[in-house]
């Protein structure tokens, strides 16, 4: 059996295409591929998407087409990803990813600033790829009125340079894989954030969702981090404060990847966040550090002032004990 193979699609890949999607469909009840009342550019995809402007590409091995994924360009710099699909043998194998980056790297080269997406409810399993590839849920659902009775999620992310968003709950919902992943590495790699390494991935996990219901429930601001594309960091505003705190809001998870640093997104996060906070209204903000985490260096070049010193306040990995310091600043 030969390799998978990424090439450009070709009109007369249309019967493996047809095949493929009619597979994937089928793996999910309800499904109705009806080509020509439908989806008649399945006859000639790459003459359908050359026409757009975009490009498609197909996955083949030992003659057959085993992946497909399309790109298409928008209006106002984003560009769309179409018709991703690949055949269960490949599923694990990194060809989907290399797919992906393929697409996205085409994009970017043809002026892309953002990527978006269409996928049915039902493909749970493409969420969880896309979402561990950065991307949020964004937007309302999308119905198609189509024989499937398909109901579509948008996911979206920024393709270009580093940008901080705020997340709604559905997409806080959505960014768990990823962020859990952050979390994860943060405190492997040291980072004193209320975690021991080493941070089991279900305890990432089961804080981000939590954070995702805070989203939810008006008590809590997520924003997330890409650089290039990879979400790489976010920071978490917690307005939840006591009664007679209504002015004042808590900075914590302060997060970038060891593989995004030295992007200036961890001031982005920062310089976002106190936007965020000044538009829900809160003049006073507080948090708290390891002393001598880079943090630190970076609360103080941004204005913040020292409440405080509290010796031995934070375990270590290594058992040993750290002193924490708190800050403040006014908005």
């Amino acid at each position: 059996m030969s390799s998978p193979a990424l090439r450009a699609g070709r009109d007369d890949d249309a019967d493996g295409f047809i095949s493929l999607i009619g597979d994937c469909w089928a793996e999910y009840p309800g499904n109705i591929l009806d080509v020509d009342g439908e989806l008649p550019e399945l006859r000639a995809l790459a003459s359908y998407f050359a026409k757009s402007g975009g490009m498609f590409w197909a996955v083949e091995q030992d003659g057959a087409i085993t992946g497909m994924i399309g790109t298409k360009p928008l209006e106002g710099g984003a560009w769309e990803l179409c018709k991703v699909y690949t055949r269960p043998a490949l599923r694990g194998s990194g060809m989907a990813r290399t797919m992906l980056a393929t697409a996205e790297s085409y994009a970017r080269d043809h002026g892309a600033s953002r990527m978006k997406l269409w996928s049915d409810t039902r493909f749970d399993r493409a969420h969880r790829f896309y979402e561990k590839e950065g991307y949020v849920r964004a937007g309302p659902l999308r119905v198609l009125n189509d024989l499937s009775m398909s109901i579509e999620f948008c996911y979206e992310k920024p393709l270009v340079g580093t940008v901080v968003e705020k997340l709604d709950a559905a997409g806080a919902q959505s960014a768990i894989p990823r962020l859990a992943e952050i979390l994860k590495c943060c405190v492997d790699d040291g980072a004193s954030v209320s975690f021991l390494p080493p941070l089991a991935r279900e305890a990432a996990v089961r804080f981000w969702t939590r954070a995702a219901s805070a989203v939810a429930m008006g008590g809590r601001v997520v924003l997330a981090g890409w650089v290039d594309g990879v979400l790489a960091g976010t920071v978490t505003l917690d307005l939840d404060t006591p009664p007679n705190q209504p002015h004042r809001a808590d900075v914590a998870k302060l997060l970038v990847h060891p593989e995004g640093r030295r992007r200036g997104l961890a001031r982005a996060l920062m310089e976002r966040l106190e936007a965020e906070a000044a538009a829900a209204g809160r003049k006073l903000l507080v948090l708290d550090t390891k002393e001598g985490d880079a943090a630190e260096k970076l609360y103080r070049g941004m204005g913040w002032t020292e409440a405080g010193r509290v010796p031995d306040f934070a375990m270590n990995g290594d058992g040993s004990l750290s002193a924490t310091i708190f800050f403040w600043k006014r908005l």
